[in-house]
């Protein structure tokens, strides 16, 4: 079943070479560093204030809300565009979600490891979050949830993000769980997806663990 993500199996579909040009195309916007870019624009480098991170968050503690807003709309259509054309090269269900799973995770791993920027990228959850939204509205939907509930109770927005996506390929999974031959290969790219946003939050995972994580919300007065 998981050969629904090997190009072998798209190229006898029709798709080979659509779908390769579609998945590299992915990763290319995906290594867009907008936030970089409006940094500069605004006379700031991302990369050494707050986090150093160059995504939305700390495009917002740097910048403002309102810059943060327009960093994490661009980065949000690095996985959505991408997602959504996949439709124009692949017919079928199972086609469709295993070009869809490879344009996401393309997308999150450009932003992750930009060529631009010598791999030296963001954490990929905007853009993780808009490649579902694209596939399945209702798997982000329990993500956002798991989002608000893990939040809510810990504090750790860090913490909140890589157990959303950890439920995105749960949520797709239990969605289709009846089906006999539900694609796996969007699974297996969603859960790939979760694996690398954690991976992307070592730091995080580290001062969480050392307990010097900055909490919010109500888990900051406790």
């Amino acid at each position: 079943m998981l050969a629904s993500l090997d190009f072998a199996a798209l190229s006898s579909l029709g798709l080979g070479w659509g779908a390769a040009l579609l998945v590299g195309s992915a990763y290319l916007l995906g290594s867009v560093p907008f936030g970089l870019l409006i940094g500069r624009w605004r006379g700031v480098d991302l990369r050494t204030v707050g986090s150093g991170n160059i995504g939305a968050t700390n495009a917002a503690r740097a910048m403002g809300r309102g810059f943060g807003l327009v960093v994490y709309l661009l980065d949000v259509g690095k996985g959505l565009v991408p997602v959504l054309l996949a439709g124009q090269v692949a017919a079928g269900e199972h086609a469709l979600a295993a070009v869809q799973g490879l344009c996401g995770l393309a997308a999150v791993l450009g932003h992750c490891f930009p060529i631009w920027l010598r791999f030296q990228g963001g954490k990929g959850v905007a853009t993780a979050c808009a490649a579902v939204v694209g596939v399945d509205p209702w798997s982000f939907v329990a993500g956002g949830l798991v989002w608000l509930l893990t939040r809510a109770v810990s504090g750790y927005v860090g913490l909140a993000s890589m157990l959303m996506c950890v439920a995105f390929p749960i949520a797709w999974s239990w969605r289709h769980a009846r089906e006999a031959a539900a694609p796996a290969g969007l699974v297996l790219a969603w859960s790939l997806i979760a694996v690398l946003v954690i991976a992307r939050h070592r730091a995080n995972i580290a001062r969480m663990l050392a307990g010097t994580e900055p909490r919010t919300g109500k888990a900051n007065r406790t």
